[in-house]
């Protein structure tokens, strides 16, 4: 009898990641060796409670349609698996006699199907488990990029690129703008905005990112000297800023299942605010903030199309690699050799993608904002941006 496949979401949305599911979906409905395709819905939290549904004969025009979908179609959870979970999930796959298991998702996600794959394999149940990667943050272990970044990095440089003019425009009003990005323990998304320069000059005039601590002096003293040259400042800054004691910019302490810190969850604690109220204070200015939260996640209208791409392949390759016998593995995206941008698909272990985080490395950094390293990486995967007039 063939064995049946299991497909599910987690964590966060992007507005790629169903292009994953599908890609999932259209393979296995190519591959001889797989049965039914069963989705959970709402993650492995609503797998327990029996909440799946049947994907074997999704047509192929709503195949399409699900592509270019953003959010999570299927449903997502936030559930932190324990140990007490495994016989319970053990005997639903049995149920359902599932014997693929795809999970579409980040860390936490990857740390959920690395033990699920490895108690089935410990109390003898033939599962074969990959994972799919995806996160707008971009700090997964043992890939160049994740899928669903580049489509995010779009949505901030561009957001950055608009709301810059209207800065611009009324200077004479709010002296300075401090724009918040997504992005819990890494910068990846807050240095995307330097796409939005286009001349020397041009805003964000100061990017600031969790790999690089803050002194309150150090901020005050940053934007009194970009005032001071342009008339004018815009800082863009990541939710998981911290000063130099560790201590977040965010006066949030809600943390999930995981014990991530949910810089969201409380209102009046974001970075954004902490700092706007900071240069008010120390400098005098009047100044606004813009933080478009989970926007940057599901922002179909400003996908890289280069992302898409890429995130329905590596839920193909997921397929193609399980039914080779391949498990307990994360598709990788890599860069293959020559000046042109090409993806390079391979695997990396889901035990070392849930262990570790992939900070914005420090050749891509400098006080303050990217350097030039950073914009090269970086372009291939976002696509070209418009342009605007500027008056003299």
């Amino acid at each position: 009898m063939k064995a049946n496949v299991l497909v599910g979401q987690a964590g966060g949305p992007s507005a790629v990641i169903n292009a994953s599911l599908a890609g999932v979906i259209a393979e296995a409905q190519q591959q001889p060796h797989t049965g039914s395709i069963l989705g959970m819905r709402y993650g492995i939290e609503g797998f327990m409670e029996g909440a799946v549904t049947d994907l074997t004969d999704f047509p192929a025009g709503r195949l399409d349609l699900l592509r270019l979908t953003p959010g999570s179609a299927l449903g997502s959870c936030r559930y932190k698996l324990q140990d007490a979970d495994l016989p319970e999930i053990r005997r639903l796959l049995e149920k359902h006699n599932i014997g693929y298991f795809f999970y579409i998702g980040g860390n936490d996600t990857m740390d959920t199907i690395c033990r699920i794959e490895s108690y089935c394999k410990e109390t003898g149940y033939d599962l074969t488990g990959v994972g799919v990667p995806k996160t707008v943050d971009n700090d997964l272990f043992a890939t160049d990029h994740t899928p669903g970044y580049p489509s995010a990095a779009r949505y901030v440089a561009m957001s950055v690129k608009q709301s810059a003019r209207l800065a611009c425009d009324m200077q004479r009003v709010d002296r300075f703008t401090i724009f918040q990005t997504v992005g819990r323990d890494s910068g990846w998304l807050a240095a995307a905005s330097a796409l939005a320069a286009t001349h020397p000059g041009d805003p964000p005039h100061l990017i600031y990112v969790p790999e690089r601590p803050l002194t309150r002096e150090r901020v005050a003293e940053d934007v009194r000297r970009v005032i001071e040259r342009y008339g004018w400042a815009f800082i863009v800054t990541g939710e998981g800023v911290v000063w130099e004691d560790g201590t977040p910019v965010s006066a949030s302490a809600v943390r999930d299942g995981f014990s991530n810190v949910e810089f969201g969850a409380t209102a009046g604690t974001a970075a954004a605010i902490a700092l706007h109220q900071l240069v008010t204070s120390r400098l005098g200015y009047r100044g606004e903030f813009q933080i478009p939260e989970s926007l940057q996640m599901c922002a179909s209208d400003r996908v890289s199309e280069q992302d898409r791409k890429e995130a329905e392949e590596v839920g193909r390759e997921a397929v193609r690699l399980a039914v080779k016998g391949v498990s307990g593995q994360m598709v990788t995206i890599g860069r293959g050799p020559g000046e042109t941008y090409v993806p390079a698909y391979g695997t990396a272990a889901l035990a070392e993608v849930a262990r570790n985080t992939r900070p914005v490395p420090a050749e891509f950094l400098t006080q303050g904002h990217v350097t030039p390293a950073f914009l090269d990486y970086l372009r291939p995967l976002v696509g070209e941006l418009p342009e605007f007039e500027v008056l003299p």
